[in-house]
C-alpha cells in the first residue's frame, strides 16, 4: 500500500515541490532510499547524503530549498524531524492491520481492576488488584501492573514492562536483612511510553510518580519512591536510584546512573554513561564520565588521580611558605 505526495501534505502541511500524484511506497533513510521512498534532512553536517540520495522525495527545511530544487520531489517544512515524526504515525495509521481482541484470553485481569473501555491489553498480561489502567492506552505482551498502581491515558507499555513490583528497601539487623514492606503503588500520568522490560517500583510510603509525557527507553530501573516530571525522556539502561526527583523537560543518556534522593532541576540533561552523585539546581547538560583510553594510559591517569589530593596539599603548602617569606 502507498500514499501519494499529495495526500501526505494534505494530512501534515509543508509545501510540495514536485507532482502531487507521486506515489511514496516506504520511508527510509537517505543512504538507502530509493526512488519510491521518502526520506528527510533535519541537521546540516548530513547535506552529503543529500546529494547521493536515490529518495524520490526529500523533506527539508526552507534553508535547502535550493538543494532539493532539481529533485523530482521534495517537501518543504520547518521541522523536518518533526514533520518526519507524524509521518510515521499518519503511516502506521494507513497501513493498520485488523486488530486481534481488545482484550487478549491468556491476559489476567483481577476482578477488582478498573480497565477502561477501550484499553488494549495483551498476551500473558496481569492486572493485579486495584490496578486501573486508563483510555486508550495499550499495554503489550507480557507487562504487569501491580496491586493499587494507576496507568494514565493514551499510555504505551511495551513487553515485559514491570510496573508496581516491591522497591528495594532492607534494614540490617545482626548481620541479616529485615524486610522494609513497600506500602506506595505506581502512579503514570497520561501520554507516557514506556520500553520493553522496564521496571518501575512501588513506593515504601508514598507512590512512585511518572509524569504526563516521559518517555522511557528498555532496561530501565526506577526505584522506589522516585517522582520524573512531565516530558522527560531516558535512554536504555539508565538506573534511578530510590527517592530521587527528576525535573520536567530532562534528558538522561544511556547507561547513565542517578544516585537516591538527589533532585535535578527542569531541563537538566545528563550525557550517556553518566554518573550524577549530587543534586543539580541550574538546567543545562552535564557530564561524568572519564573518556575513553587505552588500558594502559587509563591505570596511569588513574594512579595520577589517587596522587591529586596530596598534590593539592603540598601546593597550598607552598603557596603558605611562599606568602610568609613574601610578608617577612
Amino acid at each position: 500500500m502507498s500514499l501519494t505526495l499529495g495526500a501526505i501534505v494534505e494530512a501534515l502541511g509543508g509545501r510540495l515541490l514536485g507532482p502531487s500524484d507521486m506515489s511514496i511506497s516506504g520511508l527510509a533513510p537517505l543512504q538507502s532510499a530509493q526512488s519510491s521512498h521518502i526520506s528527510f534532512l533535519s541537521q546540516a553536517r548530513y547535506q552529503s547524503q543529500l546529494a547521493v540520495s536515490l529518495a524520490g522525495c526529500v523533506i527539508v527545511s526552507p534553508a535547502l530549498e535550493s538543494q532539493v530544487a532539481q529533485r523530482s520531489a521534495a517537501i518543504i517544512a520547518d521541522d523536518p524531524y518533526l514533520y518526519f515524526a507524524r509521518l510515521t504515525q499518519l503511516w502506521k495509521r494507513s497501513h493498520h492491520k485488523p486488530a486481534g481482541p481488545r482484550i487478549h484470553p491468556s491476559a489476567v485481569i483481577d476482578p477488582d481492576a478498573l480497565i477502561a473501555d477501550d484499553a488494549v491489553i495483551g498476551p500473558l498480561c496481569v492486572v493485579e488488584r486495584g490496578a486501573e489502567v486508563g483510555a486508550a492506552t495499550v499495554l503489550k505482551s507480557r507487562v504487569t501492573i501491580g496491586e493499587d498502581c494507576k496507568i494514565g491515558a493514551r499510555c504505551l507499555l511495551h513487553s515485559g514492562v514491570v510496573i508496581g513490583a516491591d522497591g528495594f528497601g532492607f534494614a540490617p539487623v545482626q548481620g541479616r536483612w529485615e524486610k522494609i514492606e513497600q506500602l506506595g503503588a505506581v502512579r503514570i500520568g497520561n501520554d507516557v511510553e514506556i520500553g520493553a522490560n522496564t521496571c518501575i517500583d512501588r513506593g515504601a510510603l508514598e507512590d512512585t510518580v511518572i509524569e504526563d509525557g516521559v518517555k522511557l527507553d528498555n532496561l530501565i530501573q526506577i526505584g522506589h519512591n522516585v517522582h520524573v516530571g512531565q516530558h522527560t525522556a531516558m535512554a536504555g539502561c539508565v538506573g534511578v536510584a530510590g527517592s530521587a526527583r527528576i525535573g520536567a523537560h530532562c534528558t538522561v543518556g544511556g547507561g547513565a546512573v542517578v544516585l537516591g534522593h538527589l533532585s535535578l532541576a527542569d531541563h537538566v540533561h545528563i550525557s550517556a554513561a553518566s554518573v550524577v552523585t549530587r543534586s543539580i539546581s541550574q538546567p543545562g547538560n552535564y557530564t561524568g564520565m572519564f573518556p575513553l583510553d587505552s588500558n594502559a594510559n587509563w591505570e596511569k591517569n588513574a594512579a595520577s588521580l589517587k596522587q591529586l589530593s596530596r598534590l593539592r596539599d603540598r601546593i597550598k603548602a607552598l603557596e603558605a611558605d611562599n606568602q610568609n617569606n613574601k610578608e617577612t
